[in-house]
Order: structure tokens, then C-alpha cells, then sequence
């Protein structure tokens, strides 16, 4: 579990850790394989601990009535997931799944709850980590009822453009079908954002890369939502 523990130490969760601090979570943690399309656990199921993902793509997302999903999470190698029943004491609000073939590591609650009880160092780590996905998804719900498509596919590249060394040529890890559901719409009309986004000269699409070619014109979409006729 080498590798493990070396993402773990990275994470946003526990990075700045001393090292007997995290040979102390990886003596509790459970590594479990997960399979493109499995579920991990669903809404309403006992928050019986948190996960942090070591490999692959993991998304967390809700269900409709009619079947419909929206994601309202996708985390990589180094994210937490299902951390919030840790200190609540709740259900899962939400279902867990892998969108590719995945490792995470299981942290128990009880054997967590103790663990911070002799290290609070770790959990001030969480809080700052708590902070930051409440304040992700306000911004998230704002962008879903607030502003159109456009807007919100303009938003998400420049999210991936910054974690992605500021680079203006940014790679999606996710198919386009995930990354509808993300953005709470289907394939057929992103396709069509793109189509439009290229020919407008902002974006050129090769695959899974997108190079942004104007930036400011893409701010601008993400701000004010608006393209330009075609």
C-alpha cells in the first residue's frame, strides 16, 4: 500500500501531516477496488465512514424520480468523498459510485473518531477541507439555477484550466456523458455547446483535449452567459 500512502500524504485532507500521523490513518484504513459503474454506497445508506480515492475517478451524484442522475461530485486521486456522517452521525445524502476502473481507502467512523480524539491536527485539516466543498457547492447549485449551458461549460474548463497548471490546454478525465450529467444537461445539447464554441474561435476540441484559444472571451461566457448568434 506504498502508493497509497504516498497519495494520501498529498491529499488535500491530510497533506502537512507528519509521517506517524499517516502510517496512524493508514493502520485504520481499508483499501477496496471499485469497478467502473459500481456503487459504492447509496443515498440513505449508514454513514458508517468516509473515503479517499487513491486511483482512478469517483462520482457522487442523485437520482430522480424518473431515473435521471446528477452528479454533484467527481473526485480523483487524492479526494475525499462521504466525509460529512463522520461527524453528523447521518445517512449518506447522496449515492457513490466509480466512473472508471478505481481504488479507494474506507476510514471506519468509530476508528476515525478515536484517531482525531488523540490527533486534533487531523481534524482541523478536515474543517478546512469541509469549508472549501460547502463553498464549491454553493457555487455549483448557483451556476445550475442561475445560468445556461453556456455559461456553465465556460465555467468548468476554466476550473480544469486552473488545476491544470493554468494550462490553456486542459485534458477531461471524464467522458462527455459524466460531464453532462455534471452540468446538469444531456450529451446531444453539450455536443452542440461545443460545436458552437468552436466555431466561435474560444475553444478547439481534439478528443478530450481542449485548448482554450480566448480566454477573456471565455470569462465572459462564464460570467454573463452569453454566445454569439450563429
Amino acid at each position: 500500500m506504498s502508493d497509497a500512502k504516498q497519495v494520501l500524504s498529498r491529499s488535500m485532507l491530510f497533506s502537512g501531516l507528519p509521517d506517524q500521523d499517516i502510517d496512524a490513518l493508514m493502520a485504520i484504513a481499508l483499501e477496496k477496488p471499485v469497478s467502473a459503474g459500481e456503487l459504492i454506497f447509496s443515498e440513505g445508506d449508514d454513514g458508517n465512514g468516509f473515503y479517499v480515492t487513491i486511483e482512478g475517478m469517483i462520482k457522487v451524484y442523485k437520482l430522480s424520480a424518473e431515473g435521471k442522475e446528477q452528479i454533484l461530485h467527481m473526485f480523483g486521486p487524492g479526494e475525499p468523498f462521504g466525509e460529512v456522517p463522520v461527524f453528523s452521525g447521518k445517512a449518506f445524502p447522496a449515492n457513490a459510485g466509480g466512473i472508471k476502473k478505481s481504488r479507494v481507502l474506507f476510514f471506519p467512523r468509530r476508528a476515525f473518531r478515536n484517531l482525531i480524539a488523540q490527533k486534533p491536527s487531523v481534524a482541523m485539516n478536515m474543517l478546512a477541507v469541509l469549508s472549501m466543498r460547502l463553498r464549491n457547492f454553493t457555487i455549483q447549485v448557483e451556476n445550475l439555477s442561475l445560468k445556461e449551458v453556456p455559461a456553465r461549460l465556460a465555467g468548468y474548463f476554466l476550473l480544469q484550466s486552473e488545476a491544470q497548471n493554468h494550462s490553456d490546454t486542459i485534458t477531461l478525465n471524464i467522458s462527455k456523458g459524466h460531464l453532462a450529467s455534471f452540468l446538469g444537461t444531456i450529451p446531444e445539447t453539450l455536443s452542440r455547446m461545443l460545436k458552437k464554441m468552436s466555431e466561435q474561435k474560444l475553444i478547439e476540441v481534439q478528443g478530450r483535449t481542449i485548448r482554450i484559444l480566448d480566454r477573456q472571451g471565455m470569462e465572459d461566457l462564464a460570467e454573463f452567459g452569453k454566445m454569439e448568434s450563429a
